[in-house]
């Protein structure tokens, strides 16, 4: 009903029906498709470029611009929610707040962007209202805004069109891979895994410098995701999935060990739970499966999590039932195992797309490119200003009396401006500028400025212009900032990748009759014959054992998609105990029972199947396994070796029978050991230095000592030196040994450059005395400073990355003193 205006014919209250007959279908789809367009486009999506939603992308612009950069003092977070609310997002506090909050949860993203001080939130309870938290911008967010005053993105109004805000951030950091992202729209929804920094940095370089790249070139750099929480991924066929098609699934894996909680009761302690997994979740799961008899022989639960030691949850196991029973139950009825759904859906050029891992980082890597291209021509433009205006001022000043006369005859400003102009031949700008330069600029020492900055121009000028002409070069700029930004914000992968299940549960074994919650409520002990096998650590930490005596081999032709590489083997049997050797000097006791038997394949057995070091032995902070050693009486003397050039063979049978940790070298402050295995008199011991270094001599010119000792020099270094790897050659063993050295800078953040590498056979390398410098076994290229690894045995060498993908070496190279060849990866171990 609407009211009609007053007419001579029709009183001034006269209503007047006004009906519009419209299709309620056509009009039904019309709102609900203006509906959905708005919440994928302006609400649940990411964009594929920044990896950011609308209202993440508005939070660290307005922070940027607030200044609340890390250096600055924490503001409250309702100031931020507020000035958000107010300028860019006006859909209410509370949406903007739990954004804000997830950007800051380090237990969300891999790599928070915000510093938040204060209540955050955790997994099981939410966040303290804005107005008793704090925030900040943390260092990759400015990463993530960096350049926005220089014209790399372009700028749309916001909701009022009284203010401009960014279309995308220039995003140095590709954090849709990094962080993942998660988001409901209408008829379609995104779920995506965070990954490690540094390995999708090294993806990304790679296809800078290959365009043409293959999804298996990428793959070898991003081995799978890289959770927050850290914990296993079990099978990686579902993420192999996903990286072809933008689909996929895997599971998640809680990390858990054995350990005697009591003198007489022992208990699965969990250390890392799957991603977005609350201990208290796993506690009420775990009391209601025991409640229902789903779980049997757990006595107790309790979360004994710190901020000293981290996430600590206890589970003690009954007497007289199977802890690693237990743990099956555990996995099977309780979030300790997990599943997580990969859906790769964002928005490209404004449309919602779901992309492969290829796809993600073309769209990443072709932004970056656009976003420094427009910098450069930004920075040409403002040089090209800044010159033209200073050679004005250069022209002046070389009459600068002159120049005084003629604006103080002049009447005005603009007849000066104009004067100026004709007298001295200056562009309008020029003039201008000058008119307004106080006098104390135009002095000689000022000239002599202008000169040095004209110069300096003229320079940043021409490696501009060749950026902007020379694609190759601008690439390669591309690709330079990408490693900056992986060596300042990278860390160290936290998640253990494996191909199946069977390494995953704590002392399972392959193989063995199959373990049920049934299983679990019997008293006996799982019985496994007392028969030989050996005792395997792989490059990327893992353990387990063989099924048979058979010798783990790898022949050469064998299929290099095999999971890791053998660092470590030592001959046992499945009832005897093996020790542990650590970086700190320590030996650690170990059952190989604890160790999961790795069925039989042709050739070498794939060691995704075993368990990481941790979740059999308590280790220090800071402190890494490098090698097993036997504990047989009949074993072989342990020859081992520290990074500060000491050597020692520990006496055969010091071995104390009453304790699980002993000392096996005294090390000096800051030494650490770099390698042990046994050796026997007629063995050679080798070492390689950071300096490229490699010294052998026989095992006999060390005498065997007591544990207690500090052993005695082995290798001569030079200042700032340190060995980097040991090994032992047995006698007759020398035709076949080869040497593997890889070389790089060592400035560069580990694990993020390939370097180069060299094979060559260990007979070009002539022994000399024990306390001597040894021969050069690698020739430095340009950028390489120092060995990153080394490594001496029998061929073929194998290598792999971090996430056990294997790394191809080049072939063996008969001179000793050559450079080496370029990587296509980062190499983690070679075996």
């Amino acid at each position: 009903m609407a009211r009609r205006p007053a007419t001579p014919d029709l009183p001034p209250d006269d209503l007047v029906e006004k009906v519009v007959d419209i299709d309620v279908a056509a009009e039904m789809e019309g709102s609900f498709l203006e509906y959905a367009y708005s919440v994928i486009y302006s609400r649940a999506l990411p964009d594929a470029r920044d990896g950011l939603k609308p209202v993440q992308r508005r939070i660290l612009f307005q922070m940027s611009d607030m200044g609340l950069r890390p250096e600055r003092p924490y503001v409250k977070s309702a100031r931020v929610v507020g000035e958000v609310m107010g300028k860019l997002h006006p859909h209410g506090d509370t949406a903007i707040y739990d954004a804000m909050v997830r950007l800051a949860q380090p237990f969300s993203l891999r790599l928070p962007l915000v510093d938040g001080h204060g209540n955050f939130g955790s997994l099981d309870d939410g966040p303290a209202a804005p107005r008793y938290t704090e925030a900040r911008m943390a260092p990759s967010a400015v990463a993530m805004t960096t350049g926005l005053d220089e014209d790399v993105v372009d700028f749309v109004p916001n909701y009022d069109n009284k203010l401009t805000q960014p279309e995308v951030l220039p995003a140095a950091i590709p954090n849709l891979l990094v962080n993942g992202a998660a988001g409901i729209a209408v008829g379609m929804a995104t779920n995506m895994a965070p990954h490690n920094l540094v390995e999708v940095v090294a993806a990304a370089r790679h296809l800078v410098q290959h365009p043409d790249a293959t999804l298996e070139d990428l793959m070898r750099f991003v081995p799978g995701p890289d959770l927050p929480s850290g914990g296993k991924i079990v099978g990686l066929d579902g993420v192999r999935d996903a990286y072809r098609t933008g689909r996929g699934a895997f599971r998640t894996r809680a990390t858990a060990r054995i350990e005697n909680v009591t003198a007489r009761r022992k208990g699965i302690v969990i250390t890392e739970l799957p991603y977005l997994v609350g201990p208290e979740k796993v506690i009420e799961k775990i009391k209601e499966g025991v409640q229902a008899k789903k779980l049997s022989g757990i006595a107790d639960a309790v979360d004994l999590t710190d901020r000293q030691h981290g996430l600590r949850l206890v589970i003690e196991v009954k007497s007289g039932f199977d802890p690693d029973a237990v743990l099956e139950q555990l996995y099977r009825f309780t979030p300790l195992e997990d599943s997580f759904s990969i859906n790769n859906v964002a928005l490209v050029e404004g449309q919602p797309r779901t992309l492969g891992l290829r796809e993600l980082l073309v769209v990443w890597v072709e932004h970056r490119i656009v976003v420094v291209r427009r910098r450069s021509q930004h920075r040409l433009t403002k040089r090209l200003e800044r010159l033209h205006l200073v050679e004005g001022l250069l022209v002046a000043i070389l009459d600068i009396d002159e120049v005084i006369q003629v604006i103080r005859s002049s009447d005005d400003a603009e007849g000066a401006r104009q004067r100026l102009q004709v007298v001295f031949d200056l562009t309008q700008v020029q003039a201008e500028y000058i008119l307004e330069l106080r006098l104390r600029r135009l002095t000689k020492f000022s000239r002599l400025e202008l000169e040095s900055e004209r110069t300096q121009l003229e320079t940043e000028i021409a490696e501009l212009r060749a950026i902007l002409a020379d694609d190759a070069l601008l690439r390669s700029l591309v690709s330079d900032e990408m490693a900056d930004v992986a060596a300042t914000y990278g860390t160290p992968r936290r998640t253990i990748l494996l191909e199946s299940a069977g390494g995953a549960s704590v002392g399972a074994l392959a193989g063995a009759p199959a373990r049920s919650s049934a299983r679990a409520a019997g008293a006996a002990p799982l019985e496994i014959a007392d028969t030989a096998c050996f005792a395997l650590l792989s490059g990327t930490g893992l353990l387990a054992r063989t099924a048979s005596d058979e010798a783990p081999t790898r022949p050469e032709g064998a299929r290099r998609g095999a999971h890791d590489v053998l660092a470590s083997v030592v001959a046992t049997s499945a009832r005897a105990d093996i020790g542990v050797v650590t970086s700190r000097g320590r030996m650690l006791r170990a059952s190989v029972l604890d160790l999961p038997a790795l069925p039989p394949t042709d050739g070498a057995p794939s060691l995704s199947g075993g368990i990481p070091v941790r979740e059999l032995v308590a280790l220090e902070t800071g402190e890494r396994v490098v090698a097993l050693a036997s504990l047989a009486a009949d074993a072989p003397t342990l020859a081992l070796a520290t990074a500060q050039g000491v050597v020692k063979r520990v006496a055969a049978g010091d071995v104390p029978g009453n304790k699980d940790t002993w000392e096996v070298v005294a090390l000096r402050d800051g030494d650490e050991i770099v390698g042990a295995t046994g050796a026997a008199d007629d063995a050679e011991l080798v070492l390689v230095s950071s300096d490229a270094s490699l010294l052998h001599f026989p095992a006999s010119a060390v005498r065997p000592q007591g544990r207690a000792a500090g052993g005695m020099a082995g290798i001569n270094l030079a200042s700032g030196c340190q060995v980097v790897a040991f090994a032992v050659v047995p006698a007759g063993a020398a035709v076949d040994a080869v040497v593997v050295t890889v070389a790089g800078s060592s400035s560069a953040l580990p694990g993020t450059q390939p370097g180069s590498a060299k094979v060559s056979p260990f007979e070009v390398y002539p022994a000399k005395g024990r306390a001597t410098g040894g021969v050069r076994a690698h020739r430095f290229l340009k950028g390489e400073d120092a060995l990153l690894l080394a490594w001496v045995g029998p061929a073929p060498a194998w290598a792999c990355g971090s996430g056990g993908q294997p790394v191809e070496l080049p072939p063996v190279e008969p001179r000793r003193d050559m450079s080496g060849t370029a990587l296509s990866a980062p190499v983690r171990a070679i075996g």
